[in-house]
Protein backbone atom coordinates (compact mmCIF):
# COMPACT_ATOMS: atom_id res chain seq x y z
CA UNK A 1 0.00 0.00 0.00
CA UNK A 2 2.81 2.30 0.87
CA UNK A 3 4.79 1.78 -2.75
CA UNK A 4 0.93 2.93 -4.10
CA UNK A 5 0.88 5.96 -2.48
CA UNK A 6 4.25 6.77 -3.30
CA UNK A 7 3.20 6.15 -7.32
CA UNK A 8 -0.06 8.32 -6.45
CA UNK A 9 1.98 10.81 -5.17
CA UNK A 10 4.63 11.02 -7.66
CA UNK A 11 1.72 10.93 -10.40
CA UNK A 12 0.37 13.85 -9.28
CA UNK A 13 3.32 15.69 -8.83
CA UNK A 14 3.69 15.24 -12.50
CA UNK A 15 0.58 15.84 -13.35
CA UNK A 16 0.41 19.44 -11.18
CA UNK A 17 3.68 20.45 -12.97
CA UNK A 18 1.83 19.62 -16.17
CA UNK A 19 -0.86 21.53 -15.28
CA UNK A 20 -0.14 24.95 -16.48
CA UNK A 21 -0.53 26.08 -20.06
CA UNK A 22 3.01 27.32 -20.68
CA UNK A 23 4.73 24.62 -19.26
CA UNK A 24 2.45 21.82 -21.24
CA UNK A 25 3.98 24.50 -24.08
CA UNK A 26 7.35 23.77 -22.88
CA UNK A 27 7.38 19.92 -23.29
CA UNK A 28 5.74 20.11 -26.24
CA UNK A 29 8.13 22.09 -27.77
CA UNK A 30 10.98 19.68 -25.92
CA UNK A 31 9.50 16.05 -27.03
CA UNK A 32 11.14 15.96 -30.43
CA UNK A 33 14.58 18.09 -29.47
CA UNK A 34 16.80 19.38 -26.59
CA UNK A 35 16.56 23.48 -26.59
CA UNK A 36 18.74 25.90 -24.13
CA UNK A 37 16.57 28.06 -21.74
CA UNK A 38 16.89 30.79 -24.29
CA UNK A 39 15.72 29.03 -27.60
CA UNK A 40 12.73 28.11 -25.91
CA UNK A 41 12.20 31.40 -24.69
CA UNK A 42 12.06 32.90 -28.24
CA UNK A 43 10.17 29.67 -29.62
CA UNK A 44 7.55 30.33 -27.22
CA UNK A 45 7.89 34.35 -26.40
CA UNK A 46 7.97 33.63 -22.91
CA UNK A 47 10.46 36.07 -20.65
CA UNK A 48 13.34 34.47 -19.46
CA UNK A 49 12.70 34.70 -15.88
CA UNK A 50 9.12 33.11 -16.87
CA UNK A 51 11.18 29.91 -18.42
CA UNK A 52 13.77 29.81 -15.53
CA UNK A 53 10.57 29.57 -13.29
CA UNK A 54 8.60 26.65 -15.29
CA UNK A 55 12.10 24.75 -15.70
CA UNK A 56 12.56 24.88 -11.99
CA UNK A 57 8.81 23.30 -11.49
CA UNK A 58 9.43 20.70 -14.39
CA UNK A 59 12.86 20.05 -13.28
CA UNK A 60 11.69 19.24 -9.52
CA UNK A 61 8.75 17.13 -10.99
CA UNK A 62 11.64 15.08 -12.76
CA UNK A 63 9.99 16.39 -16.06
CA UNK A 64 13.05 17.68 -17.40
CA UNK A 65 17.03 17.18 -16.60
CA UNK A 66 19.74 20.05 -17.98
CA UNK A 67 23.30 19.03 -19.53
CA UNK A 68 26.25 21.05 -20.29
CA UNK A 69 27.16 21.57 -24.27
CA UNK A 70 29.94 19.83 -25.55
CA UNK A 71 30.43 22.81 -27.60
CA UNK A 72 30.08 26.37 -26.01
CA UNK A 73 30.37 25.00 -22.38
CA UNK A 74 28.51 28.16 -21.26
CA UNK A 75 25.34 26.92 -22.33
CA UNK A 76 23.19 24.31 -20.66
CA UNK A 77 20.10 22.65 -22.72
CA UNK A 78 17.33 21.04 -21.53
CA UNK A 79 15.95 17.61 -22.36
CA UNK A 80 12.80 15.66 -21.07
CA UNK A 81 12.70 12.43 -19.23
CA UNK A 82 11.36 9.90 -21.36
CA UNK A 83 10.39 7.47 -18.59
CA UNK A 84 8.84 10.47 -16.36
CA UNK A 85 6.85 11.99 -19.64
CA UNK A 86 6.31 8.42 -21.00
CA UNK A 87 2.35 8.94 -20.33
CA UNK A 88 2.08 12.87 -21.54
CA UNK A 89 0.96 12.95 -25.33
CA UNK A 90 3.78 14.44 -27.65
CA UNK A 91 2.65 17.19 -31.05
CA UNK A 92 2.54 16.01 -34.27
CA UNK A 93 4.92 17.08 -36.90
CA UNK A 94 2.98 16.37 -40.11
CA UNK A 95 4.79 14.77 -43.10
CA UNK A 96 8.48 15.28 -43.30
CA UNK A 97 10.00 13.19 -46.99
CA UNK A 98 13.41 12.82 -45.26
CA UNK A 99 15.33 13.09 -41.70
CA UNK A 100 19.22 14.08 -42.13
CA UNK A 101 20.72 12.71 -39.09
CA UNK A 102 24.10 15.57 -38.50
CA UNK A 103 27.31 15.11 -36.60
CA UNK A 104 30.40 16.98 -36.15
CA UNK A 105 32.41 14.41 -38.10
CA UNK A 106 29.21 11.86 -39.26
CA UNK A 107 31.98 8.95 -38.41
CA UNK A 108 29.28 7.48 -35.53
CA UNK A 109 26.36 9.10 -34.04
CA UNK A 110 25.02 10.14 -37.27
CA UNK A 111 25.63 7.26 -38.94
CA UNK A 112 23.77 4.74 -36.37
CA UNK A 113 21.26 7.04 -36.51
CA UNK A 114 20.31 7.03 -39.98
CA UNK A 115 20.46 3.11 -39.95
CA UNK A 116 18.73 2.86 -36.94
CA UNK A 117 15.48 5.09 -38.22
CA UNK A 118 15.84 3.18 -41.86
CA UNK A 119 14.61 0.08 -39.92
CA UNK A 120 12.17 2.23 -37.86
CA UNK A 121 10.58 4.16 -40.06
CA UNK A 122 9.31 4.34 -43.60
CA UNK A 123 10.80 8.15 -44.36
CA UNK A 124 13.77 7.86 -45.79
CA UNK A 125 17.03 8.65 -44.22
CA UNK A 126 20.41 9.97 -44.60
CA UNK A 127 23.85 11.56 -42.40
CA UNK A 128 26.36 13.90 -42.96
CA UNK A 129 28.54 15.82 -40.99
CA UNK A 130 29.52 19.68 -40.56
CA UNK A 131 33.65 18.77 -40.56
CA UNK A 132 33.63 15.09 -41.96
CA UNK A 133 35.96 12.89 -41.23
CA UNK A 134 37.98 10.58 -43.77
CA UNK A 135 36.44 7.35 -42.41
CA UNK A 136 33.57 5.94 -40.22
CA UNK A 137 34.95 5.09 -36.66
CA UNK A 138 35.38 1.18 -36.12
CA UNK A 139 33.99 1.41 -33.12
CA UNK A 140 30.59 1.97 -34.31
CA UNK A 141 31.01 -0.14 -37.34
CA UNK A 142 31.15 -2.89 -34.70
CA UNK A 143 27.90 -2.26 -32.74
CA UNK A 144 26.57 -1.50 -36.02
CA UNK A 145 27.15 -5.50 -36.85
CA UNK A 146 26.52 -6.21 -33.14
CA UNK A 147 23.06 -5.13 -33.19
CA UNK A 148 22.14 -6.08 -36.52
CA UNK A 149 22.95 -3.13 -39.25
CA UNK A 150 25.10 -3.41 -42.25
CA UNK A 151 27.61 -0.74 -42.33
CA UNK A 152 29.25 -1.71 -45.66
CA UNK A 153 28.17 1.40 -47.71
CA UNK A 154 28.40 4.02 -45.09
CA UNK A 155 30.44 7.06 -46.01
CA UNK A 156 31.28 10.36 -44.78
CA UNK A 157 29.22 13.82 -46.00
CA UNK A 158 29.28 16.86 -45.95
CA UNK A 159 26.33 19.02 -44.71
CA UNK A 160 25.78 21.05 -47.55
CA UNK A 161 26.31 18.12 -50.30
CA UNK A 162 23.05 16.34 -48.31
CA UNK A 163 20.59 18.44 -46.90
CA UNK A 164 17.81 19.52 -48.79
CA UNK A 165 15.39 22.56 -48.23
CA UNK A 166 12.42 20.11 -47.19
CA UNK A 167 14.60 17.80 -45.07
CA UNK A 168 14.44 17.36 -41.42
CA UNK A 169 17.31 18.01 -40.00
CA UNK A 170 18.63 16.30 -36.80
CA UNK A 171 21.26 17.38 -35.37
CA UNK A 172 22.37 14.51 -33.04
CA UNK A 173 25.75 16.44 -31.14
CA UNK A 174 25.94 19.93 -29.68
CA UNK A 175 29.01 21.02 -31.81
CA UNK A 176 27.35 20.52 -34.85
CA UNK A 177 23.89 21.62 -33.55
CA UNK A 178 25.60 25.02 -32.91
CA UNK A 179 27.54 25.00 -36.70
CA UNK A 180 24.53 24.32 -38.61
CA UNK A 181 23.61 27.11 -41.67
CA UNK A 182 21.22 29.27 -40.76
CA UNK A 183 19.64 27.88 -44.12
CA UNK A 184 18.94 24.09 -42.73
CA UNK A 185 15.04 24.15 -41.15
CA UNK A 186 13.56 22.47 -40.02
CA UNK A 187 16.01 21.36 -37.35
CA UNK A 188 15.72 19.29 -34.61
CA UNK A 189 18.43 19.18 -31.37
CA UNK A 190 19.21 16.09 -29.64
CA UNK A 191 22.49 16.32 -27.33
CA UNK A 192 23.61 12.70 -27.59
CA UNK A 193 27.44 12.74 -25.84
CA UNK A 194 30.27 11.75 -27.96
CA UNK A 195 31.61 8.53 -27.46
CA UNK A 196 34.76 9.24 -29.44
CA UNK A 197 37.05 10.52 -27.01
CA UNK A 198 35.98 7.76 -24.39
CA UNK A 199 36.39 5.21 -27.06
CA UNK A 200 35.41 2.26 -25.16
CA UNK A 201 32.63 0.03 -26.61
CA UNK A 202 30.72 0.54 -24.07
CA UNK A 203 30.70 4.34 -25.02
CA UNK A 204 29.57 3.47 -28.47
CA UNK A 205 27.02 1.38 -26.66
CA UNK A 206 25.75 4.35 -24.58
CA UNK A 207 25.17 6.52 -27.39
CA UNK A 208 23.35 3.59 -29.57
CA UNK A 209 20.91 3.29 -27.07
CA UNK A 210 20.29 6.42 -26.78
CA UNK A 211 19.65 7.14 -29.84
CA UNK A 212 17.38 4.56 -30.42
CA UNK A 213 15.52 5.21 -27.40
CA UNK A 214 14.71 8.92 -28.85
CA UNK A 215 13.78 7.31 -32.57
CA UNK A 216 11.53 4.90 -30.77
CA UNK A 217 9.66 8.58 -29.84
CA UNK A 218 10.43 10.57 -32.85
CA UNK A 219 9.45 8.16 -35.54
CA UNK A 220 5.35 7.54 -34.91
CA UNK A 221 5.39 11.26 -34.75
CA UNK A 222 5.96 11.21 -38.13
CA UNK A 223 5.22 8.09 -39.92
CA UNK A 224 2.41 6.29 -38.86
CA UNK A 225 3.76 2.71 -40.05
CA UNK A 226 6.94 3.12 -37.56
CA UNK A 227 7.38 -0.02 -35.58
CA UNK A 228 9.08 -0.65 -32.51
CA UNK A 229 13.40 -0.48 -32.06
CA UNK A 230 14.47 -4.29 -30.50
CA UNK A 231 17.52 -2.44 -28.57
CA UNK A 232 19.24 -5.82 -29.51
CA UNK A 233 18.80 -5.66 -32.66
Amino acid sequence: MNVERNSLVERARVHAALGDPARLAIVDALAVGDAAPGELGALLEMPTNLVAHHLKVLHEAGLVVRGRSEGDHRRTYVRLVPETVAMAGGPSLGEVPRVVFVCTHNSARSQLAAAIWSRRSQVPAASAGTRPAQRVHPRAVKVARRRGLDPDRWRTSQVSDVVKPDDLVIAVCDIAYEQLPPDARPRVHWSVPDPAPINTDAAFEAAYDEIASRIDRLAPLLDETAVPVVSGR
